[in-house]
C-alpha cells in the first residue's frame, strides 16, 4: 500500500542518487532513521528525510566522520561551529594547492623554453609550511582575528572584558581627535557607539584594506565619529601633531621597523598626547602551544615569538627611547574553557603551519582536543598595556 508522502526505502535511495545499501546502513548507525516503520518492517521516508541525507552526504564530502555527523545533524550548533572549522581548513587547502600550482608552471615553462629546472627550489616550495602565506591571509578580513576575540570574551575569568579595560584606560573626551592602528574588527568601540563624546573624531586604520572593509561593515558608513584608513604604522599619513590619542592593541610587534613605527606615533601626537599600547608576555597562552605540540611535535603557532619583538619584558626600553612618560599596567585574566570547538577555532586562526599538518587529521585532533577539556582546559594569560605621554 502506498502511503502519501513516503517513499519506500528503494524509491527514497533512488530519489537521493545512492544506494540501497547505503540508505540501510545509515539506518544501521543511527544516523539517518526511517519516519515510518510498517508492521512488516518496511521502512518508510519523507522529504524532510531527504534534507537530512543531503545533509549527511555534504558533511561525509567534506571529511566528517559518521560519528561527527551523528552529532552535528542532531546540535545545529555544534554543525555550525564545525562548518567554519572546515571551511577554514578547505581554504587553507586551496592555497597550499594554488602554491603547488605555481611550482608546476614554472617547471613546466622551464621544460618549454629549455631551461634547467632547478629541483631543489621546485621541492622546496611544494612542501613549505606556508607560514608566510597564512601570516599575510590571516589579515586580509576579519574573520580569524575575530576567532580569537570570542575564545577572550566567551571564556575568560576577569568579566570586565579586556577591551572595556582598554576603553576606561583611554579617558575620552570631548573634542578628541584619536587614531587606532591596528582597528582589526573595531571591538574596542562596538558598546560605546551611542554613548562616546561628543564631536569625538576617530580614525581607524589597518594596513589590510580587507579588514578595513569589515571594520567599516561592523560600525557603519553613518556614525559621524569614525572614519577610516588603510595604510602601513611606519608611514602615517597626517600632519605632525594631529591626534590627541593613538591606540595600537597587539600591533607593535608586527612592525617591520619598530623604531620607525614608534617614531611616527610620537610625530603625529600633539604635545601632551597619549599612546596606548598593549602586548603579552612569555606565558601568554603557553599551554595552546604545549597542547598541539603534545598532537605533533612539528606544529608551530607562531612563525616567530612576537614577544621578542616588543614585549611586556622590553617594551617600555623600547618606547623609552621616544616617550618621556610611560607607565606598565597589567591586565589579570586567564581563560578556563571547557568545549573543544572554539578552542580549536583559535588554533585554526594562528599564523603558523598547524593548518597544514592538520588538514588531514581534523577527526584525530578534535577527539585530541575533547579528551583535553574535559572536565576544564586551563590557559593562562599575560597580557598589558603601556601608556606613554609625549
Amino acid at each position: 500500500m502506498k502511503l502519501p508522502g513516503y517513499y519506500s526505502s528503494g524509491q527514497f535511495a533512488k530519489k537521493a542518487q545512492v544506494s540501497l545499501r547505503t540508505v540501510r546502513f545509515y539506518d544501521k548507525k543511527n544516523i539517518l532513521k526511517p519516519a515510518y516503520v510498517n508492521p512488516n518492517g518496511a521502512r518508510f521516508y519523507t522529504d524532510t528525510d531527504f534534507v537530512r541525507l543531503q545533509q549527511i552526504l555534504l558533511l561525509k564530502y567534506l571529511g566528517f566522520s559518521l560519528d561527527e555527523i551523528r552529532e552535528m545533524v542532531i546540535d545545529e550548533h555544534f554543525l555550525l561551529s564545525n562548518l567554519h572549522i572546515q571551511k577554514k581548513l578547505v581554504q587553507e587547502r586551496i592555497e597550499q594547492m594554488q602554491q603547488v600550482m605555481g611550482a608546476l608552471d614554472d617547471a613546466t615553462r622551464a621544460l618549454e623554453t629549455d631551461n634547467a629546472i632547478n629541483w631543489s627550489s621546485m621541492l622546496e616550495l611544494i612542501h613549505l609550511t606556508g607560514m608566510e602565506q597564512s601570516l599575510k591571509n590571516q589579515y586580509l578580513n576579519a574573520n580569524n582575528i575575530s576567532a580569537r576575540i570570542r575564545l577572550h570574551t566567551d571564556y575568560s575569568l576577569n568579566k570586565q572584558g579586556w577591551f572595556l579595560g582598554i576603553y576606561e584606560q583611554c579617558n575620552i573626551q570631548e573634542n578628541m581627535r584619536i587614531l587606532e592602528i591596528g582597528c582589526g574588527n573595531g571591538a574596542l568601540w562596538m558598546d560605546h557607539l551611542e554613548t562616546l563624546p561628543r564631536k569625538v573624531s576617530i580614525v581607524l586604520s589597518d594596513i589590510s584594506e580587507g579588514m578595513i572593509r569589515d571594520v567599516r561593515r561592523n560600525i557603519g558608513e553613518e556614525h559621524p565619529a569614525f572614519s577610516y584608513a588603510a595604510f602601513d604604522c611606519q608611514q602615517i599619513p597626517y600632519p605632525d601633531e594631529s591626534f590627541d590619542l593613538v591606540i595600537a592593541g597587539h600591533v607593535l610587534f608586527y612592525c617591520g621597523d619598530l623604531q620607525a613605527a614608534c617614531a611616527e606615533i610620537h610625530r603625529v601626537l600633539k604635545p601632551g598626547g597619549k599612546l596606548i599600547c598593549s602586548t603579552y608576555g612569555t606565558r601568554h597562552m603557553q599551554e595552546i602551544t604545549k597542547l598541539v605540540q603534545a598532537f605533533d611535535a612539528r606544529i608551530v603557532l607562531s612563525s616567530e615569538a612576537l614577544y621578542e619583538s616588543f614585549g611586556l619584558g622590553n617594551g617600555e626600553d623600547i618606547l623609552g627611547l621616544h616617550f618621556h612618560k610611560i607607565e606598565k599596567r597589567l591586565y589579570e585574566d586567564a581563560i578556563i574553557i571547557d568545549r573543544a570547538e572554539p578552542l580549536i577555532e583559535y588554533i585554526l586562526s594562528c599564523h603558523g603551519n598547524q593548518n597544514q599538518i592538520l588538514l588531514d587529521r581534523y577527526a584525530d585532533f578534535r577527539s585530541f582536543v575533547e579528551q583535553k577539556v574535559n572536565p576544564a582546559f586551563h590557559i593562562t594569560k599575560e597580557a598589558g598595556i603601556f601608556i606613554c605621554i609625549k
